[in-house]
């Protein structure tokens, strides 16, 4: 098997460089937490726009919560481990 170094892509190396700077624990916690914030935006955006493109409501959400689509395991072991 080839192994293949990977290569940083801009942002990564951005965020590389941010720190790499002197910072106090503190700012490394804050600029954490704007960059989970930032994600969590995208991801309930997204969760949104799906929601309204299906047109699904408060009965809908409550179904999604009833139901169980759970995947069986394939080993036939019941105990589900």
């Amino acid at each position: 098997m080839q192994n293949k170094s990977a290569s940083l892509n801009p942002m990564q190396l951005e965020i590389l460089q941010l720190f790499s700077r002197d910072m106090s624990t503190e700012d490394m916690q804050a600029i954490k937490r704007l960059i989970i914030r930032y994600f969590a935006q995208k991801a309930i955006s997204a969760a949104n726009q799906v929601w309204d493109e299906k047109g699904w409501n408060e009965e809908d959400a409550q179904k999604m919560l009833q139901m169980h689509e759970r995947t069986p395991y394939k080993n036939g072991n019941d105990s589900g481990v």
